[in-house]
């Protein structure tokens, strides 16, 4: 079964528009990814390899003192910043879905633009959304809060990755940043702070940043915002075809085993990934069939040119 062929209209959903222009703005914008290359359309933005390999939860993990993901002989478990105050455990959590795999896109980005270890987030809350294409909500469920909580369990986590096969035994630990200052104020989003805020990304991931970037279309990100998956499937599938040399197969529990973890049986995870690779190939075409024993993957151009 090819996977190719999804509708656009199951990508976006737009508001306020008249059905017409809404179909009419939806496939203008697939048209202009497609037709128009992210370097030309000022898109051009990366990823760290580690956290394209294997990924974050797409769920709450809940109160757990690990979450761990494999792709082959490469394993990344990410533990929470626990700390304890009046004889209480408290568990900072580990970052889930979309945000932060927004904030990783962006800070991967502009720290492969300006080659500086010191990021600078923007003077007020709102100005930092709108680089994420958010838009600022409040309340317990809007947007403002859910960015505060995914920024605080981003950087407050620690990251370990795993290279373990018959040879070679390879070990990493370290946090995103060394340090990290955020002025922002959640009841006035749009005013500006006296200090800017800033990351200051630890030596360890500034160098894996530098020496593994993996290029992407942020416009591409930002069109499948609503799914981490479909996130996950497209970061993965541009850097896995980058260096595909033949048709190959990829089975089904090795597939589960890398994006999806918290799924209980491989039915429901095979049929939820095939939902979601549709929505990637409406954006980036790349040639991949979902067969009865694995997705097979065929060479295929990378999203973003190496040499661009």
């Amino acid at each position: 079964m090819t996977t190719g062929g999804c509708p656009p209209h199951t990508l976006f959903q737009g508001k306020n528009m008249r059905g017409k222009d809404k179909g009419k703005d939806k496939k203008m914008l697939i048209d202009n990814i497609i037709g128009v290359d992210a370097l030309e359309a000022g898109s051009l933005g990366f990823m760290a390899r580690p956290l394209v390999q294997v990924t974050l939860p797409h769920r709450d993990p809940g109160n757990v003192p690990s979450f761990a993901r494999n792709a082959g002989d490469f394993r990344l478990i990410i533990q929470p910043l626990i700390d304890e105050k009046d004889g209480q455990t408290i568990n900072y959590g580990i970052p889930y879905g979309t945000i932060p795999r927004l904030i990783l896109a962006w800070l991967t980005t502009e720290t492969v633009k300006t080659r500086s270890k010191e990021i600078y987030l923007g003077d007020s809350l709102s100005a930092f959304m709108r680089e994420l294409d958010m838009i600022p909500t409040g309340g317990r469920w809007g947007s403002i809060t859910r960015l505060r909580e995914q920024v605080k369990r981003l950087f407050s986590s620690s990251f370990s990755m795993v290279y373990n096969d018959n040879k070679t035994l390879d070990m990493a630990r370290f946090v995103l940043a060394s340090r990290a200052h955020f002025f922002w104020d959640r009841l006035q989003p749009s005013q500006g702070a006296l200090f800017e805020s800033s990351v200051i990304l630890s030596d360890e991931f500034y160098r894996e940043i530098l020496a593994h970037p993996v290029p992407l279309d942020t416009r591409v990100l930002k069109a499948l915002r609503t799914s981490p998956l479909a996130i996950d499937l497209y970061t993965w599938l541009t850097y896995r075809v980058s260096y595909l040399k033949k048709e190959t197969v990829i089975p089904w529990e090795r597939l589960q085993e890398q994006f999806g973890s918290d799924y209980a049986e491989v039915k429901k995870f095979k049929f939820n990934l095939i939902k979601n690779l549709k929505k990637v190939l409406v954006l980036y075409p790349v040639r991949v069939i979902s067969e009865e024993k694995g997705l097979v993957l065929k060479p295929s151009p990378p999203s973003v040119l190496k040499n661009k």
